[in-house]
């Protein structure tokens, strides 16, 4: 409501001081702004139109967009019209936080002036590719609550000064024009959080659903394979074996686009699953497969455990507990998760039968690899009266 009644008053106040055909003019140009900016594009790309029709609108030779900085200072950054000197552009000056257009962008009053570079307000500021104009104004732009800058016109040294009435255009065209970009601004980022939402919610579905049911088939079908292979022959063994390395391909696949979903926002560091959270996931999976919840014992926080370390400690679980599934035949399984003040343990302990002879030690070469890749090192001890008990480490910052 307060936007539509500050938009009724300007169109009031438009339509007393200015002739009939100015106004629609303007209402016309502000239309055309305000249509562009809450279109859902990216709002900077609307100020090179917003200058475009102010320059028109004040009948100026040039007219610059200028964007304010914390510190106060001012960045063209766009620009309609040619500048003075060939070859100058002056899209990416830097204006002084004491110039005019600073102060005015600061403030809420136009200032205009018949040439800027004799004027001693102006003259100290005046950068060398605007040094062929002379009558200036400049106005405030954006909204009391968000000043984005100012909006500059130009007219040629000699030309006649601006009106009045052209101060007013400018003015009025600047304030609905900024109050659409900054409507446009809340809109993009509404828009933005939830085309992010949409995607975190997709990746959280790919690894804790869909990743842990191909983990789950993959590990049932090892344990298919290893049950009937004395009834197999060799090409229908190799067959589920490789339909187990496909799935192990696809999950790494689906892990992939995960942290590509999670990673793409550019103004956001990325988001990683909490690694706590994927440790009880890992453990859930694991029970459902052998009949029986594994036990599990959390000691410090790992919160703060940095990504890369928290990626290969979910891994070596993984690793491990499938390791338990396909080949211990245990009956209790303990699963320990640590972090002290420089290091991250995990352990994972099974009352088994052991590393059977002629297993392939590929998975506890993948342990011993990820240690490595952590900073740490990785140990399995193994017998078949005891069981076996894989114990990871890494260095993590204190």
């Amino acid at each position: 409501m307060r936007v539509c009644r500050t938009r009724n008053r300007w169109v009031h106040n438009l339509n007393l001081t200015m002739e009939p055909n100015l106004a629609s003019r303007v209402l016309a140009a502000s239309t055309e702004i305000t249509t562009a900016a809450l279109a859902g594009d990216d709002p900077d790309a609307v100020l090179p139109l917003v200058v475009r029709r102010a320059a028109e609108l004040a009948e100026a030779d040039l007219g610059l967009a200028m964007v304010r900085a914390d510190d106060g200072r001012l960045t063209v950054e766009a620009a309609h019209g040619r500048v003075a000197g060939p070859g100058e552009d002056p899209v990416g000056t830097v204006l002084s936080a004491r110039s005019t257009a600073a102060r005015v962008a600061r403030g809420a009053v136009p200032f205009v002036v018949d040439d800027f570079t004799a004027d001693p307000r102006t003259a100290p500021y005046v950068p060398r590719a605007l040094r062929g104009y002379g009558p200036f104004a400049v106005t405030p732009f954006g909204t009391r609550e968000r000043k984005l800058g100012a909006l500059a016109v130009y007219r040629r040294k000699g030309a006649a000064p601006f009106a009045p009435v052209a101060v007013d255009v400018l003015a009025s065209f600047a304030a609905h024009a900024g109050l659409a970009l900054v409507l446009a601004e809340g809109s993009t980022a509404r828009q933005r959080i939830a085309v992010y939402q949409e995607r975190e919610r997709i990746a959280r579905d790919l690894h804790d659903v869909i990743v842990q049911r191909l983990y789950a088939s993959g590990v049932r079908l090892d344990v298919l394979s290893r049950k009937l292979a004395d009834r197999l022959d060799p090409a229908e063994r190799d067959r589920l074996t490789d339909a187990v390395d496909q799935l192990d391909r696809t999950i790494a696949e689906v892990r992939a686009t995960v942290r590509a979903l999670r990673s793409a926002d550019p103004y956001q560091p990325a988001k990683v699953p909490d690694l706590l959270d994927s440790v009880r996931a890992e453990v859930h999976t694991a029970g459902e497969l052998l009949g029986f919840p594994p036990r599990l014992e959390i000691e410090g926080d790992p919160a703060d455990v940095p990504v890369a370390v928290a990626d290969h400690a979910r891994a070596a679980l993984r690793e491990a507990l499938s390791n338990v599934v396909r080949h211990s035949g245990a009956h209790t399984v303990l699963v320990r998760l640590s972090r002290d003040a420089g290091t991250l343990r995990l352990s994972v302990s099974d009352d088994g039968c052991g590393i059977p002879p002629g297993v392939t030690r590929r998975g506890l070469r993948h342990l011993e690899e990820r240690a490595a890749a952590a900073g740490g090192h990785c140990e399995v001890v193994s017998s078949a009266r005891s069981g076996t008990t894989v114990s990871w480490t890494a260095p993590v910052p204190s």
